[in-house]
């Protein structure tokens, strides 16, 4: 519960006191140029004859100041524990308050970082997703601009159907950068992972056919037991030391085995020329080329 101050008790008073004065009925007289005069102690002098008006307007004014100051006290308030230090405010994640020597500023984190009171660095802002709110679900109004829904942070592409480009922004500049090959943007890591780890729906990759023409089969390949492979693989067809993989059975990569070595359809490893039929000779006609 908020506690005023006796600076605060006083200032409402004087406050209060003023209003109340301005609303009692005065004893005037008129003169003869229009300009009351009051024959009894009071507030003013002299006044023009508009004045009572005036100060009943007043007095609604103070009081709805009065309210305000109130109210916007008990709002800020927090108590600080004793040991100076930053503290996390209660439901706003990215709030937190300064206290030293008993007294609390409210601060903000920069727009899209939060606070973590865990972090032992003198600026303990950090990315939301290395930070742990629990019922600190509100945050700050965000300034945002075509890329960037916050001034910082890591996003995804404004369009859905791109899952392999997300934007860096720092203080609402957005630096464009691509995932590795085959990977998604995750927002929730603000990593690049796996598409099935992603788990992001209607991805278009530009990626469905290599310079060589080798494009991923449309039917699934499947394992001894009928099970659909996730990332199948396939023999190079006229290079025994390569292969191709194919990411969530549509987006291909080729790879290739370390010299002495041909890729074994069979095993789909890495194996000894003489154990894969047709490449036993491989290296030798190479030494001959």
């Amino acid at each position: 519960m908020y506690t005023p101050s006796r600076g605060s008790v006083d200032l409402l008073y004087k406050l209060y006191v003023t209003a109340k004065k301005a609303s009692k009925p005065l004893k005037i007289k008129k003169s003869k140029k229009g300009v009351f005069k009051t024959t009894s102690p009071s507030i003013f002098a002299k006044f023009k004859s508009n004045t009572v008006k005036n100060l009943l307007k007043m007095k609604k004014f103070v009081l709805l100041a009065v309210l305000i100051v109130a109210a916007n006290a008990q709002k800020s308030s927090f108590k600080c524990p004793e040991k100076d230090g930053q503290y996390e405010d209660p439901i706003q994640c990215d709030k937190f308050y300064e206290c030293v020597d008993g007294v609390a500023t409210e601060k903000l984190c920069p727009d899209g970082l939060v606070f973590d009171p865990l972090n032992r660095k003198i600026n303990k802002c950090d990315q939301p997703f290395n930070v742990d709110c629990g019922d600190r679900i509100e945050l700050q109004p965000p300034k945002s601009n075509t890329f960037c829904p916050r001034r910082n942070g890591f996003f995804a592409d404004p369009d859905p159907t791109i899952c392999n480009i997300f934007y860096n922004c720092i203080e609402g500049e957005a630096t464009k950068t691509k995932c590795t090959v085959g990977l998604h943007f995750d927002e929730y890591s603000g990593t690049c992972v796996w598409p099935d780890s992603a788990g992001r729906k209607g991805c278009v990759s530009d990626d469905h056919k290599l310079k060589d023409g080798f494009s991923c089969p449309t039917e699934p390949k499947l394992d001894a037991s009928g099970q659909v492979v996730a990332h199948p693989k396939y023999p190079h067809p006229s290079d025994c030391q390569k292969f191709y993989v194919c990411l969530s059975g549509k987006d291909p990569r080729d790879l290739g085995c370390q010299v002495g070595e041909v890729y074994n359809e069979e095993t789909e490893r890495c194996d000894a020329p003489e154990n894969v039929p047709g490449c036993e000779d491989w290296y030798k006609e190479d030494k001959k080329n």
